[in-house]
């Protein structure tokens, strides 16, 4: 059961990576574009290609906003993020995190 839950637009849940080391990186994306795991981007079962959000880490503070560009996640996890959009909210070695997500644009 996913740990999502929906408070006034506001989506939690967890988040994990990919694009380094999993063969993702360079192939082709949902909506037709190179995946480059360097750019902040993510990947969501239904958000509208496009969409931005901005995704905060529950444990740190930490915020990215990033682009909706592909579907997923296909594991756990609620939200799937770039290697780089990851990072700069949490380390990659933790592999996933607590996160909560709004849709900005």
């Amino acid at each position: 059961m996913s740990m999502i839950e929906l408070i006034a637009g506001l989506t939690c849940g967890i988040t994990t990576f990919y694009g380094i080391g999993d063969g993702f990186h360079g192939q082709t994306t949902a909506n037709g574009e190179r995946f480059d795991a360097y750019r902040w981007t993510a990947a969501h079962p239904y958000l509208p290609m496009g969409t931005k959000i901005r995704v905060t880490n529950q444990n740190n503070g930490r915020q990215v906003t990033v682009r909706i560009n592909d579907r997923g996640p296909y594991s756990h996890a609620d939200l799937d993020l770039s290697y780089a959009a990851f990072a700069h909210i949490e380390s990659t070695s933790k592999g996933n995190a607590t996160v909560c997500w709004r849709v900005v644009g």
